[in-house]
């Protein structure tokens, strides 16, 4: 049975007081779900992150990484420099690095790379725009961006992996993909993932990321093939955060 994952992804918000409020809220408020419980801050914040959650029930990740070990690479974060802050997890190839800072296919592999050579856990963010589902790409789309991932690294690299399906015309818009929508593609990525291998396919984890809100958490959580949610803007609401954790429970 896949345990359910709520990761919440802060993206560029927080300031030390707003963080230590939210971080404290979500610590007590998690005590008990059997559900797991991550959260991703921007940088800066890691540290805080690690002293206000080191004891608790709650992980925590990286927004993003670098695909280079070290070097000259002025303002990259490396896999080891999240570890260094007690990282668990990274976010890799959300779509708004894909479409903001020109990500390619092969830069998300490389990253996704990185993070598992570290041991970290990559959450490897898989979507469509409007106009590609609209031209009724969906299914291509998505099939094309894990099938990177997967020539580079092997199938196997997924069973110490989590994948997210985040519609990009539905993250931040308030739009929510339907239940029906959501495990339609859920599904999509299983059955591509066990044609090479059932086991992993069946143990692989599929969270569903676009505009999560404690209303649409439990009917989207109770898809057989959605496994838990990449929250964004309510992730810095702490009620509405805990609301769609305990939805996951």
């Amino acid at each position: 049975m896949r345990k359910k994952l709520v990761a919440g992804n802060w993206k560029m918000h927080g300031s030390l007081q707003s963080n230590a409020a939210l971080l404290e809220q979500i610590r007590a408020g998690v005590v008990g779900l059997a559900c797991e419980v991550a959260v991703f801050p921007p940088y800066p914040y890691l540290a805080q992150t690690r002293a206000l959650l080191s004891d608790s029930e709650v992980a925590w990740g990286g927004q993003s990484l670098s695909e280079y070990p070290v070097g000259a690479y002025t303002a990259e974060v490396s896999a080891a420099m999240l570890l260094d802050f007690g990282c668990r997890y990274v976010l890799v190839g959300h779509s708004e690095r894909r479409a903001l800072f020109g990500e390619t296919d092969a830069v998300v592999a490389a990253k996704f790379a990185a993070a598992q050579q570290a041991s970290l856990i990559p959450v490897l963010c898989v979507g469509e725009t409007l106009a590609e589902r609209e031209a009724g790409l969906t299914t291509s789309v998505v099939s094309r961006q894990l099938s990177v991932i997967i020539e580079a690294q092997g199938v196997a690299a997924l069973a110490s992996a989590v994948v997210a399906y985040e519609p990009v015309w539905a993250i931040g818009t308030g739009v929510t993909a339907t239940p029906q929508q959501a495990q339609e593609v859920h599904a999509a990525i299983r059955r591509q993932v066990a044609v090479l291998d059932a086991s992993v396919a069946k143990g692989l984890r599929i969270l569903y990321g676009g505009s999560v809100k404690p209303q649409s958490a439990a009917e989207l959580f109770g898809q057989v093939d959605v496994d838990g949610g990449l929250v964004g803007g309510a992730a810095l609401v702490a009620d509405d955060f805990l609301a769609i954790c305990r939805a996951a429970n």
